[in-house]
């Protein structure tokens, strides 16, 4: 039983190459990617049709390695502490097309496909969904925002069916 529980965390400790120096991380040829303090990496969505963007989010060793492996975006969640599969409950999946790592190897950039689907848990395709108006401001409390897309691509209440909202005040 102790070698099978030293497996595991070798297994999850040491999952990707060992970061030794700063040529072998901007230059070398083996994944390295940094963790930040709590084990996370952030990781931008694109749509692979058209570049557009569809979310940030941050995955784990776990995630990333999943992702890698099944070819389907898996994230961290942090507001449910959780792993989770892109799509799963939605149908939405988003099928990775490509995957590239930053010079310093601490964030990750993700090209998928969703078809007709959306990434959006309220319900749009992309999760910036809405613009910021540029220029000087005479009330910071009362900025408006543009809406870009003006229709949901699904009703999040149907979807989700009384799941918690991971959005955290």
């Amino acid at each position: 039983m102790q070698i099978a529980i030293l497996s595991f965390f070798h297994y999850f400790t040491l999952m990707f190459k060992k970061r030794e120096n700063v040529f072998e991380v901007e230059e070398g040829k083996f994944l390295s990617p940094k963790f930040d303090a709590e084990g996370l990496i952030p990781v931008t969505t694109t749509d692979s049709s058209n570049g557009e963007l569809l979310m940030h989010g941050y995955m784990n060793q776990e995630a990333l390695k999943k992702t890698i492996e099944t070819k389907e975006a898996h994230y961290w969640s942090r507001s449910r502490k959780a792993l989770w599969q892109k799509g799963k409950t939605s149908g939405f999946v988003q099928k990775v097309i490509e995957l590239r790592i930053d010079d310093d190897q601490d964030a990750l950039w993700m090209s998928v496909d969703i078809g007709n689907g959306a990434s959006c848990h309220v319900g749009y395709k992309s999760c910036f969904y809405r613009s910021i108006p540029l220029g000087r401001i005479e009330k910071a409390d009362a900025i408006e925002l543009e809406f870009k897309e003006k229709e949901k691509k699904f009703d999040p209440e149907k979807v989700y069916k009384g799941q918690p909202n991971p959005t955290k005040l």
